[in-house]
């Protein structure tokens, strides 16, 4: 019961270590997916238009050709704040889009049904539109059902010539990430009531080409407006690395304050053992009578405590890789136990138990085995 007691601190505090790190690398690689399916390839890009000094959309795309050899895909966007209703029934918190023909492409969606906006829309003003999946099943009760139907955004009459694919394949909610409608940026201008069109996206032709394509956009708004404050560039990929680089300082800060329950438990495995050699000075003088080295003593209380300290970190590191799998299922997150907190943490556990074990045995190997014998 004691040796288990002893144990106990290095189980908790090995078990804490795996569980707290494991559970923010399973948070990491979530948020590293989200971002993902935003496109790390991609750059923002929002402008603020004066009367003085402004950049019109032909000029982003005649930069956009001009850069070909860093962008694949541009497109402009435009935000409409309006109600969608069809019928009677209507939706007040549906994203309003104005986008380009190049847009389902960069942001790596799918059709269900129908096809996409075109050029030739975008240049004829065509009230066309693609809906969003629940779009299409709130307001008409079917994908196909949607298709070549009537909708009205802001006062304004369109025809859906398509269905986008759903992206949430838990659930379909008001908001969610299926709820939107794209329009042609020409209309959706119109709509807005501004000449002007305030935010871009590219998409980068290649990962180690963005401060390049950073570079040159910068280079092309501050010849345009000669105020970096007039306009800001958003790389998501930089986004990512500092989101990964912030939250990896997070796993080591938590994986310390984990680890100083290990510390705790090193004080506990060396109080045990003094206590050890205290009740078995007279067994220390009688091997010392009968020749035993302070190098034998030594290793006796050291060996001792390191055993009692790994089969504490073999426990701990079972313990904690059930747990977390239980709580990361529990919290919905992909958590598995990493090799290197595994590792670290049961280095960290035998390590306790050699450090903290040497002072009592040192004490044991340098009693005097006359003293040792009269011992009671």
């Amino acid at each position: 019961m004691r040796s288990f007691l002893t144990m106990l601190g290095i189980i908790i505090g090995v078990a804490s270590v795996i569980i707290l790190v494991s559970l923010v690398n399973g948070q990491m690689s979530y948020m590293t997916e989200s971002f993902t399916s935003m496109g790390t390839n991609q750059i923002t890009v929002n402008v603020t238009n004066l009367s003085s000094r402004s950049v019109s959309v032909d000029q982003m795309y005649e930069f956009y050709e001009d850069h070909r050899d860093l962008f694949i895909q541009m497109t402009p966007n435009v935000s409409v704040s309006t109600t969608v209703k069809n019928g009677n029934e209507s939706m007040t918190s549906t994203r309003i889009s104005g986008v380009s023909e190049e847009y389902l492409d960069l942001k790596d969606q799918t059709l269900e049904s129908g096809r996409f906006i075109q050029y030739s829309d975008i240049v004829s003003r065509q009230k066309v539109c693609v809906i969003g999946y629940y779009v299409a099943w709130e307001l008409y009760g079917g994908v196909d059902k949607a298709i070549d139907e009537t909708i009205k955004i802001g006062g304004n009459t369109y025809r859906i010539i398509g269905v986008a694919a759903r992206e949430d394949e838990e659930e379909l909610e008001s908001g969610g990430s299926d709820d939107f409608v794209y329009l042609p940026y020409s209309c959706a201008v119109k709509l807005t009531r501004n000449a002007n069109i305030s935010s871009y996206t590219f998409a980068t032709a290649d990962l180690s080409k963005t401060s390049e394509a950073k570079d040159a956009i910068d280079g092309f708004l501050m010849e345009v407006f000669k105020d970096d404050d007039l306009y800001t560039i958003t790389a998501m990929s930089e986004l990512l690395d500092s989101l990964n680089s912030m939250i990896a300082m997070m796993s080591m800060l938590l994986g310390g304050i984990a680890g100083i329950s290990l510390l705790v438990a090193g004080v506990g495995v060396m109080n045990i053992m003094l206590v050890s050699v205290t009740e078995r000075t007279r067994e220390i003088g009688i091997r010392k009578a009968l020749g035993a080295k302070k190098s034998n003593i030594m290793q006796q209380f050291v060996i001792e405590a390191a055993v009692t300290s790994s089969i504490g970190g073999v426990i701990g590191i079972v313990v904690g890789c059930v747990a977390t799998t239980v709580i990361g299922s529990a919290m919905g997150l992909n958590a598995s136990p990493t090799p290197t907190a595994v590792l670290v943490s049961f280095s960290v556990s035998v390590g306790i138990g050699l450090l903290f074990g040497y002072m009592p045995a040192s004490r044991a190997a340098k009693l005097n085995p006359i003293d040792a014998l009269r011992s009671e």
